[in-house]
């Protein structure tokens, strides 16, 4: 007979967030916005400069790279093509004490799906998992919200285990 599992403790990717640096507004950042709306089928919002740094011409609240979130199916799909890129290896650095982890794309080429394309030019991106279980929402509600107890967060070996048995990923240095 199986061994049944609590399904509370069942661990799911909640969203996966894609982070791209570009460096400067205009018209490269056009069209990479342009090309990874194409490629992932979702809006990118722009991220600002927070501080201001005169050797790369950086001022406060200047537009230099783009992000977005991806829950669903279409998470799953991005983070399996992502990891396909990466030929399913992720580094044990790469996950957080809370079970999140985040790996590189070190050019969009290598991505599957995706074409070179020369106004763009060669660019790399983030992809950030973040995990959850169920019962997550008790701590983010407006009403009645309560805290968590310890046992219930992802631990960094659970998120490293979820990565190889579900993500199918070589955990490995």
């Amino acid at each position: 007979m199986a061994e049944k599992t609590n399904p509370m403790r069942e661990i799911e990717i909640e969203k996966v967030t894609l982070n791209i640096g570009v460096g400067s507004p205009g018209e490269k950042m056009d069209g990479v916005r342009g090309f990874m709306e194409k490629l992932t089928g979702e809006k990118f919002v722009e991220t600002k400069a927070r501080k201001r740094n005169p050797v790369f011409k950086l001022r406060v609240g200047l537009p230099i790279g783009l992000k977005t979130t991806l829950r669903g199916e279409k998470a799953m799909d991005i983070l399996s093509r992502a990891l396909d890129s990466r030929k399913r290896k992720i580094s044990p650095r790469n996950f957080d004490r809370r079970g999140n982890f985040a790996f590189g794309v070190k050019e969009y080429i290598d991505f599957p799906g995706a074409k070179y394309d020369p106004k763009v030019g060669v660019f790399g991106f983030d992809v950030c998992v973040t995990l959850k279980r169920a019962g997550k929402r008790v701590e983010q509600r407006m009403r009645q919200s309560s805290k968590i107890g310890k046992s219930h967060f992802i631990s960094r070996d659970e998120a490293i285990g979820f990565a190889k048995e579900k993500l199918k990923a070589k955990v490995e240095e």
